[in-house]
């Protein structure tokens, strides 16, 4: 049966591999170098901005990571990173927000994914996700993570909510 994708109320995405490629670059200071796509980071800030309760759930932890989802408009209390066992960060996330697991879209590429991505109203992963994580979604993307997936997954519930509407007009002061 396909989710239906206009009950969606919120968003939660995993990083490495998702927003990101999954490639890390170590740096000396001993943080690492991630790379998000722009595409994918309009398509965030846009649904946060058309009323979606957009969050993050990844076992990556650094300050870097933590500026830039505040930069695509995830509320502070909506990201949790350095988390293991996503399904309990889930689970309270959807508690927080009284929601139930049905009106909430994941994210996710690999095994530590799996569980969410088959708790929630409809799991999404990426085209160049594990086996385990396509199996465990509803929809594998025709983009691989940090290339587009999140972009495409959330045009997809906003179409079907119809929020996916531009005016050139006024983009600066909706986008």
């Amino acid at each position: 049966m396909e989710p239906d994708l206009s009950a969606i109320k919120a968003i939660a995405l995993d990083i490495d591999g998702v927003l990101t490629d999954g490639g890390l670059i170590p740096l000396e200071n001993g943080d690492v170098l991630r790379v998000t796509d722009a595409k994918d980071a309009f398509a965030v800030r846009f649904a946060a901005k058309r009323g979606i309760i957009m969050s993050i759930m990844s076992g990556g932890n650094t300050v870097a990571l933590h500026k830039r989802m505040l930069s695509m408009h995830i509320r502070e209390e909506d990201i949790f990173l350095g988390c293991r066992g996503k399904l309990s960060v889930f689970r309270r996330f959807c508690e927080q927000h009284g929601l139930d697991a049905s009106e909430v879209a994941y994210f996710g590429d690999d095994i530590a994914d799996t569980q969410v991505l088959a708790a929630c109203g409809c799991g999404f992963a990426p085209a160049d996700a594990a086996q385990e994580a396509k199996d465990a979604a509803d929809i594998v993307t025709s983009r691989p993570g940090g290339k587009g997936s999140v972009r495409e997954g959330i045009e997809m519930i906003l179409k079907a909510k119809g929020l996916w509407v531009f005016d050139p007009d006024r983009f600066d002061e909706l986008y």
